[in-house]
């Protein structure tokens, strides 16, 4: 039960103290005044304190809680407690300390002075708390913070500049208003499937069929989704959906969509080179009206050529074959093998 500094029994007050410091849920020490080396020396810890750090109670009475600290924990912070205690004041604080298996915990402290009856320090109580659940959460949370700023200054950056190429490659304020609107709706689903996964990837089939899977017909198999599952971190999801989105709303408006006998083929591979591993993926049409070559170049044709090239470092061929658009693109992943 610890360490007591009085060898009289308690009377009925301080029976009611210990059994108080005894069942809290906060860790409890105290030490002698001295900080010097090999002081201050634990006098008391509670059972509180044995469960946080897996040490039983006769295993640190005498012994400095000096010896908790180590190669993780921050010197500096340890230097700031010294200074306070010095000045005979309260200290607070937060550290690394080390459990008696090695493994780290996170340790808020409030670190008081007793003093005797000549106002001289003569013991520290510190009330301490296991909050590394608390700081991993944080952490995590400003990591989240960090990450949707990063997130919404791009977005905002592609909505702009998908209102400009828009802007330029619309022949009216009826086909601007319907290419805008469906862009970023597009847009808007591609960041739902990003949010949907804790770490920010998106497989490349769930992109392909958020864009195509309202056009196919039951019972006649117009449209064919075929490859393996690989992830796509939201800095390729986004210009990708994009480009999916583009060849979707063409295939609809002059391609195998919009013919009731067309059919379309997304099929991807991963090759794993020496280095890195790309996605190759093929947008195949079928059967759809004859192929015209473009008179101007839209949005679609700048996004596949230059936006899909600068912004990702894909390789794009685009080929108006008589049976419908064939598309391939190269997409380097991120990582090595």
């Amino acid at each position: 039960m610890g360490y007591h500094y009085d060898a009289r029994p308690p009377g009925p007050d301080l029976q009611v103290l210990l059994a108080a410091v005894e069942a809290t849920g906060e860790a409890i020490l105290i030490t002698s005044a001295e900080l010097d080396e090999p002081g201050p020396r634990i006098e008391y810890a509670n059972p509180a304190f044995t469960r946080m750090s897996g040490y039983e109670a006769d295993e640190v009475l005498g012994r400095s809680p000096r010896f908790l600290q180590g190669p993780r924990t921050d010197r500096a912070v340890l230097d700031r407690l010294r200074a306070s205690l010095e000045a005979g004041e309260p200290a607070q604080g937060e550290a690394v300390n080390y459990r008696k298996d090695g493994t780290t915990y996170t340790v808020e402290w409030l670190i008081t002075p007793v003093r005797d009856a000549d106002g001289r320090i003569s013991r520290w109580v510190s009330a301490q708390r296991d909050v590394t659940e608390r700081r991993a959460s944080e952490d995590r949370q400003n990591l989240l913070v960090r990450e949707l700023h990063h997130r919404v200054k791009n977005t905002l950056a592609t909505v702009q500049a998908v209102l400009n190429a828009s802007l330029r490659s619309s022949l009216g304020l009826t086909e601007f208003r319907q290419s805008f609107t469906g862009r970023i709706a597009s847009l808007a689903k591609t960041h739902a499937l990003i949010t949907e996964d804790r770490t920010q990837v998106v497989p490349f089939g769930d992109l392909g069929s958020a864009e195509v899977r309202a056009y196919d017909e039951p019972g006649k198999r117009r449209i064919t989704l075929e490859g393996p599952q690989v992830m796509l971190p939201s800095e390729l999801a986004v210009p990708v959906g994009m480009a999916l989105h583009e060849l979707a709303t063409n295939a609809v408006r002059h391609g195998a969509l919009g013919d009731p006998d067309g059919r379309l083929e997304v099929t991807w591979t991963v090759e794993d080179g020496p280095d890195a591993r790309t996605l190759h993926w093929t947008w195949n049409e079928h059967d759809g009206p004859p192929v015209a070559l473009p008179t101007r170049e839209g949005f679609g044709s700048q996004l596949l050529n230059r936006v899909l090239t600068l912004q990702i470092g894909a390789k794009v061929d685009i080929a108006f074959d008589p049976d419908g658009l064939r598309v391939i693109v190269a997409v380097p992943l991120p990582g090595s093998n």
